[in-house]
């Protein structure tokens, strides 16, 4: 009895509400275009600064290039109040997967080369034209 009570009281405080799946107002797929300043420096001592250009479509691709190659298989969506893109580049010796999010007027992403054996993890700010 007193284990039923119980059940049923913490049932009663769970909030059953779902999170918000919708994009937040006025965030669309031209907030992440553009041409973008990425640094993967490791030392702030040392900059390391690369080129990003993304395109995203309508129809959910992604394209552009990053590091000096082209994007390829590149995909966006906008959800959980996030825009994200994911892609894949190449240095000829193998493949590079990244995923950047937009976070307020900058980009935040990694970039995995498992042939390489290293993740960098970097930001990106709008490069002035």
């Amino acid at each position: 009895m007193l284990v039923a009570a119980l059940v049923l009281s913490l049932l009663s405080v769970q909030d059953a509400s779902p999170l918000p799946l919708a994009r937040p107002p006025g965030l669309t797929p031209a907030d992440l275009s553009g041409n973008w300043t990425v640094d993967l420096s490791t030392d702030p001592a040392k900059p390391y600064l690369k080129a990003m250009h993304l395109d995203l479509a309508a129809d959910g691709t992604a394209t552009g290039d990053f590091y000096d190659s082209a994007i390829e298989a590149g995909r966006w969506k906008a959800q959980n109040g996030r825009l994200c893109v994911s892609f894949r580049t190449t240095d000829g010796a193998g493949p590079y997967h990244t995923a950047a999010c937009l976070v307020g007027d900058h980009v935040e992403g990694q970039t995995w080369a498992e042939h390489r054996n290293f993740v960098f993890v970097w930001n990106a700010a709008r490069a002035e034209d």
